[in-house]
């Protein structure tokens, strides 16, 4: 099975190809140009790279937010075209667990959390791989209220853990805080793809729909 990823729900853009649960190729962009420039020809360049067309494709994951609207909007668009005439199926995976993925065999608590502007983020927690606070979008406060109750170190992703790090810092403590490496923190179409490839192998084949919160 080979399932191509594709992700513009932030600041950087990524396509990444997935062969049977083994990655072979991925692209990351964070170049701040428009997604609408980039995306695609970083489709068609992954697939040349890895001497692959798009006819061999039996899956297209995409992100379906939240993020920015503009970027999911063209995600969608880039995805969907590519699939429509080919018959591709296509599966929609959520920003905030494809970034969870990114550490999913940490043991700790994941918040992730992206800026909604305003004070506000779009966020959810997971721990060993299950939900423990539902999606949603919040003011910071009650995220940072709800990581208070709990206890031990936990770790923090995405571009609001970024922005709002002193807050974090404040409320968590330098002891319990966890933030991951560049290479980890903001969204990887790899970990898309492998969500999209397990999702539907189990059967998990949602009709594709965005989902702004």
């Amino acid at each position: 099975m080979i399932s191509l990823g594709i992700d513009a729900s932030g600041k950087v853009a990524g396509v990444a190809l997935v062969r049977d649960s083994e990655l072979i190729g991925e692209l990351y962009l964070n170049l701040g140009q428009t997604h609408s420039e980039t995306l695609l020809p970083a489709c068609v360049s992954l697939l040349e790279q890895c001497g692959l067309s798009v006819e061999e494709l039996d899956l297209i994951g995409i992100s379906k937010g939240p993020g920015s609207f503009t970027g999911l909007r063209i995600a969608a668009a880039t995805g969907k075209g590519l699939a429509l005439a080919r018959q591709i199926p296509v599966l929609g995976i959520s920003t905030l667990e494809m970034l969870k993925e990114n550490l999913s065999f940490m043991p700790e608590p994941i918040h992730v959390l992206l800026d909604a502007r305003r004070g506000q983020v779009y966020t959810a927690s997971y721990q060993c791989g299950e939900c423990i606070n539902e999606e949603r979008a919040c003011a910071l406060e009650e995220l940072l209220n709800y990581a208070k109750s709990l206890p031990g170190k936990q770790i923090f992703m995405g571009d609001g853990a970024l922005r709002f790090q002193e807050e974090i810092l404040s409320a968590v403590g330098t002891e319990n805080l966890i933030f991951p490496n560049a290479g980890s923190i903001l969204q990887r179409a790899s970990s898309l793809a492998f969500l999209a490839e397990g999702k539907w192998r189990s059967g998990d084949r949602e009709a594709f729909h965005l989902e702004y919160l």
